[in-house]
This record gives C-alpha cells, sequence and structure tokens, in this order.
C-alpha cells in the first residue's frame, strides 16, 4: 500500500537498538512505509529487515554518510522521507504530527528532540536549551532566509534524526560527503538559501540517544567535530569571530560525551 510518508532505516552494523527504533516507526498512528537501507549487510541486519518484514536495500555504489544518506531517500517513493537513525526512537504520534504540520511550500519539517542516555530519557540540558534557544525565531516565521540562516549561524540546532523531506520540493541529492560529522548542518545551510518553508514542530518527538558508539560521540573523540565546526562558522562569520563562536561551541558539545 503507497503511503504518504515512508521512513527509511540508516542501518550500519550491529546496532543494540535497532529493533526499539523499527517498534517504534511501527507504532506510528497513521499508516506508513517502512524501508531499510545498509552499505554492511550484516546477519543482524538481515534478521532484523526479515523478523519485521521491512524491504532491505543494500547501497553497493559509493559509502560514506552523505552517500548512505542520499541512498536511502532513494529507496523511497512517497511525497515525505524521514531517514530514520537505527538508534533513535520516534514517538507513536511523530509521523501525524509531521503531516499535518507540514505545507505545500515547506522544504523540512523538524520536531524538537529528547536525549536518551543509559536508557533514561533526559529532556533537559546546557545544550538542548541552547538549540531550543537557537530556533525560537522559527516559531514565528519559517520563510524567511535571512533568519534561518541566522538560526543555524551559532551552531547546528536541528536534530538530522528529526527532519522530515518534502520531496516534491527538494533537488537530489541533498547529501554532500564534504564532512565526516557536520554533513547535515552543511545540508541546512543550503537549504536555509532557499525558497521555502522550515517548519519547526515544539514537541519532542524524537528521542536521539547518546552512547559511546554512536557517530556524534566518536566524531567528538577524535577532534574531527572542533575543526568541521570551525568550517561551518566561517561560512557565516569572519574568521575572528567564526574562531571565537567554535570555542564557546565546542565547550557546550562536550555534553556529547558519555
Amino acid at each position: 500500500m503507497q503511503t504518504k510518508h515512508t521512513f527509511v532505516i540508516c542501518a550500519y552494523g550491529e546496532s543494540p537498538y535497532l529493533e526499539q527504533c523499527i517498534c517504534s516507526l511501527k507504532k506510528q498512528t497513521v499508516p506508513v512505509t517502512i524501508l531499510m537501507a545498509t552499505s554492511t549487510p550484516l546477519d543482524g541486519v538481515k534478521k532484523m529487515a526479515e523478523k519485521y518484514d521491512i524491504p532491505l536495500y543494500i547501497n553497493t555504489g559509493e559509502h560514506g554518510i552523505a552517500h548512505d544518506w542520499n541512498f536511502a531517500m532513494s529507496c523511497a517513493d512517497s511525497e515525505l522521507v524521514t531517514i530514520a537513525h537505527q538508534d533513535d526512537y520516534y514517538e507513536e504520534t511523530f509521523a501525524e504530527t509531521m503531516q499535518k504540520s507540514l505545507q505545500e511550500d515547506d522544504l523540512i519539517g523538524f520536531t524538537d528532540y529528547y536525549e536518551i542516555r543509559n536508557g533514561r530519557k533526559v529532556e533537559k540540558n546546557r545544550l538542548l536549551r541552547i538549540k531550543r534557544i537557537l530556533l525560537t525565531p522559527l516559531k514565528f516565521t519559517r520563510k524567511n532566509r535571512f533568519i534561518r540562516r541566522r538560526c543555524l549561524s551559532f551552531g547546528n540546532p536541528i536534530c538530522c534524526p528529526s527532519v522530515t523531506y518534502v520531496m516534491k520540493n527538494l533537488e537530489m541529492p541533498i547529501f554532500r560527503q564534504v564532512f565526516r560529522s557536520n554533513i547535515d548542518w552543511e545540508a541546512w545551510e543550503r537549504l536555509a538559501k532557499l525558497p521555502g518553508g522550515f517548519r519547526y514542530i515544539q514537541e519532542r518527538l524524537t528521542g536521539h540517544r547518546i552512547h559511546e558508539g554512536s557517530e556524534t560521540s566518536a566524531t567528538i573523540l577524535e577532534h574531527l567535530r572542533t575543526n568541521e565546526d570551525l568550517e561551518m562558522f566561517r561560512r557565516f562569520w569572519p574568521e575572528w569571530f567564526a574562531r571565537f563562536i567554535n570555542h564557546i561551541y565546542a565547550t557546550a558539545e562536550k555534553s556529547n560525551y558519555v
């Protein structure tokens, strides 16, 4: 059955949280299509796809996060697409709320989120407060390009797994393999220049898991994130201010350590 909204789970390696992600998508309050895409077709991934009767697509082309995400989006054939990250969790009203909120001229929609740390839901901490402050202007305007870029100019406040893409208003591929960590931020910066809406849904409908094996934690530990952040800040600010903001941002992001 063709549905309006497709979730494509990006499966990589052997995640102990993949089944929880699948179950959260199975509980959505409106009909959705669930697919799975991987560049590492290990037995655990195949078994999960078979157990829940989810079509599995294998990327045999270029690898890397950007290529994997672009491949995942190419597997879907629906108006709306969400790239579901295998470690994360989606509240049962995610799809219903997204579908009711998005308008014809929106580019993307995204929700507020909470963190999952050691199995516990964390709704408030310093980093989450900062991100919510950065997104405040989008409560009042979704189409002003200058304001959208200002929201992105002090850091990346948009939770990537919470994003739903309005496919008819976007040109593929969306992601570029210019970074390892900031692939999503780089994409938002480009999309923010386009006509159309950024729809910010203030409900916390996405659970983003923070753990030692996550890509975010790994890139921070390898000090790649700080260098990539500086490259992004340079897109918005002169060099001296970009370095100043980067220092503050790096301090705030230490909360991603587990």
